[in-house]
């Protein structure tokens, strides 16, 4: 595998990287495979006696190869940057709302899934409840089983959203099989859904253990 010149590597997406189309049913294991050869012909042993440009050019493209695999080797990362290349930007990682959350030092919001309303709900006045016990001295063994169950069924739906991510992982290959736009921009609105969703999820279950932690 020869470098491909700086502009080269610069050009290439995660995708293209390994000879795959923008689709998100990948074989890992073949991905896998695939990095590990790639990976030897492009060890620095290799190009130790070549002229320092050509150093410079596998460098890059190597860092480029581990960049690539480590996304598209994870299920989630691997969606959110096939998002990245259709343009859209998930709340979590909205560069303008994280630079806005640190000048003000205000928490970035995310908006509540409407499915989750109900729960949510519960579980501020919950976390409420065990602050305010917590700072008389107090521990409510009740309202520690309660956030213990509120995690539970948090963890239990963030396992969901696998399952969720992965239909619509069908439903965008076959989009881009059938060359059907409106089906991939139906998939894609979607897993943006999902993958908020799933944020907000993780954002739960991190604010119960603060609470049982703390």
């Amino acid at each position: 595998m020869e470098p491909l010149g700086l502009e080269g590597v610069l050009a290439k997406d995660y995708f293209a990287v390994f000879d795959l189309p923008v689709k998100l049913g990948i074989d890992v294991a073949a991905l896998e495979k695939s990095f590990y050869a790639m990976s030897r012909r492009l060890h620095p042993d290799r190009f130790a006696s070549r002229p320092v440009e050509e150093q410079e050019e596998a460098l890059a493209e190597s860092s480029l190869l581990n960049d690539a695999y480590r996304t598209l080797k994870d299920p989630v990362l691997r969606t959110q940057y096939l998002l990245k290349l259709q343009g859209v930007e998930l709340e979590e990682q909205s560069k303008a709302a994280t630079d806005a959350a640190r000048s003000t030092g205000v928490e970035k919001k995310q908006v509540v899934p409407p499915e989750l309303l109900e729960e949510v709900f519960e579980l501020n006045m919950q976390l409420q409840e065990m602050r305010a016990a917590k700072q008389m001295g107090e521990d409510d063994p009740d309202l520690r089983c309660d956030l213990v169950a509120a995690k539970e069924s948090f963890d239990r739906k963030m396992a969901e959203t696998q399952q969720e991510l992965e239909g619509l992982w069908a439903a965008w290959d076959a989009g881009v099989d059938a060359g059907d736009e409106a089906a991939k921009a139906r998939a894609r609105d979607a897993m943006v859904a999902l993958l908020n969703k799933r944020s907000y999820l993780r954002n739960l279950v991190r604010d119960v253990n603060d609470a049982l932690e703390a």
